[in-house]
């Protein structure tokens, strides 16, 4: 399939389309504090932006390669990324048409608890890495939290697997065996050594925030296993 180069704007449906629909929820309240005596403090707005569910995973695969303890990451579209273009940034910028960051799904209607997290894990990995791996192998990278919690309501949760790095190319086309969305189009796999990884991250390469905080997260766990045997 040839290169991706744009993503086209076919239709602006803003000005008609109600903001509690779609896939993203924009909610508009007028709020006020009330304080344990009783009184309240003015009214002021608030824009939460809500999911239909609440939380998502991302996942941080990891292996024993050549050059130690390798991550995977992978490139895919990110319109709101890209739509930066043309807008006054504090600091210059390239465009963004494919950004770097973990493997990650939204957690489904119904699916509560750690096995279900698991399970969801293990669905995103085959989708979007083409890997099989077994839901228990699956743990925790730490607790969960909020990317931007004075609009947006989501929590990431952060769990990790080692899989195995096996032969092949360090960079190679994501399989497609997503969603079938366009949006899933032209994604890319990398292997990256993780002090690597960590580096782009503040040399700002690596631009994800949650990446950069799961990374983190299992150089801390894995300590002195960061090099291979």
């Amino acid at each position: 399939m040839p290169r991706l180069t744009a993503i086209e704007i076919v239709e602006d449906r803003t000005a008609r389309s109600r903001c509690d629909e779609g896939f993203l929820r924009l909610k508009r309240y007028r709020a006020r504090n009330r304080r344990e005596d009783g009184s309240r403090s003015p009214e002021y707005p608030i824009d939460v932006i809500d999911r239909p569910t609440l939380d998502a995973v991302a996942v941080c695969l990891w292996a024993r390669g050549a050059e130690g303890i390798e991550v995977l990451t992978r490139r895919g579209l990110r319109p709101a990324a890209y739509f930066r273009r043309g807008k006054a940034a504090v600091l210059p910028e390239g465009e963004y048409l494919l950004l770097e960051e973990l493997v990650a799904g939204v957690l489904e209607p119904g699916e509560v608890g750690l096995d279900a997290l698991r399970r969801r894990a293990a669905d995103e990995v085959r989708e979007e890495a083409g890997l099989e791996v077994a839901p228990d192998r699956f743990q925790p990278l730490g607790g969960p939290f909020f990317m931007l919690p004075g609009i947006a309501s989501e929590k990431i949760h952060l769990v990790e697997a080692q899989v195995e790095r096996g032969g092949g190319p360090a960079v190679w086309p994501a399989p497609e065996t997503g969603d079938g969305s366009p949006l899933e189009e032209g994604a890319e796999l990398r292997w990256r050594p993780l002090a690597a990884a960590i580096e782009a991250c503040e040399r700002g390469e690596l631009e994800d925030a949650k990446t950069e905080l799961a990374l983190r997260r299992l150089q801390a766990r894995l300590g002195a296993g960061l090099r291979s045997p």
